[in-house]
């Protein structure tokens, strides 16, 4: 029985150092969303940046990232862990610290109700009713692999982040519909951008915002205006429906579509808008078409 006991004491005393010494974080909280990682990622993003003190200092992947918070003469860190349980379902964990104050939270959580885990559990209600209201604002249906016919189109090469796509567009917007129609060209089909480079890490990217139009020997001159044929001979395609600013959230859900199914896609999206968001009203109704292309 001493043996016994012994064993025991060293198991508690070794998980007692363990647990105060060696484990990174204070406290846990785990909750579910009915939301991919992309979505759920690009939402924190979002979030932190309206944080005051706020801050992503490490980006693994889309479902590891770590934020820091600054709270006068403390600093808390967020661990965020993102799996995915179904389709349309991710746990997110999200493993939280005061950095100045670590030691004594792990002595007192157990045991109470600290102001840090109060102050935590204020913060991702938070974001989780910011997430909530995102997921109920758009939504995304994948149809499947489709065939793409090839389109003529003028075309201007721009720059953004995922977050600034819409806005880069509005400002692009001048150069294009008006433009083209004002000097003879003939309008073909829906605006479309086409995704040439998608930084994950840094959420830039690099993307042709077309027009399609019909090819004629009598096309319009701008020295921004470029003029192609793009071809994309079979896609995944899916249909989103929102705010266009966020319709790169439908990405995720092609890539995840294409892992699941053991396709290889290029990650450059195209998208179709069949909506003119000046024009108002409910963004629910807006559509946008969205196509993954597949290596060929």
């Amino acid at each position: 029985m001493k043996k016994v006991y012994f064993i025991l004491g060293a198991l508690l005393i070794g998980g007692l150092i363990w647990y105060l010494f060696i484990y990174r974080f204070d406290y846990l909280v785990t909750f579910n969303a009915k939301a991919n990682s992309g979505t759920i990622n690009q939402t924190i993003k979002l979030w932190n940046s309206k944080v005051e003190g706020g801050e992503i200092t490490s980006y693994e992947d889309l479902q590891h990232l770590t934020q820091t918070i600054q709270f006068n003469d403390s600093t808390h860190i967020y661990d965020w862990r993102i799996t995915s349980l179904n389709d349309s379902t991710s746990k997110i964990k999200v493993f939280a610290k005061d950095s100045a104050n670590s030691l004594l939270n792990k002595i007192k959580v157990p045991f109470s109700d600290t102001d840090f885990e109060k102050r935590t559990r204020k913060m991702l209600l938070d974001f989780n009713e910011k997430l909530q209201e995102h997921i109920d604002n758009i939504k995304i249906e994948v149809i499947g692999v489709e065939e793409v016919d090839s389109i003529f189109c003028a075309y201007l090469e721009v720059k953004s982040s995922q977050f600034g796509k819409a806005g880069a567009m509005m400002k692009n917007f001048p150069l294009l519909d008006p433009f083209l129609i004002n000097n003879g060209a003939k309008l073909n089909g829906l605006p479309i951008i086409e995704i040439t480079k998608w930084n994950t890490v840094k959420d830039s990217i690099e993307f042709n915002f077309c027009y399609p139009v019909i090819r004629s020997d009598s096309l319009p001159v701008h020295p921004e205006l470029k003029y192609k044929t793009i071809n994309v001979k079979k896609a995944i395609k899916a249909v989103y429906n929102g705010n266009y600013i966020t319709s790169d959230r439908a990405w995720y859900a092609l890539m995840n579509y294409a892992e699941k199914n053991n396709l290889e896609v290029t990650g450059h999206a195209l998208e179709f808008f069949y909506n003119n968001p000046n024009m108002g009203g409910d963004e629910l109704k807006w559509k946008a078409e969205i196509f993954m292309p597949l290596k060929e």
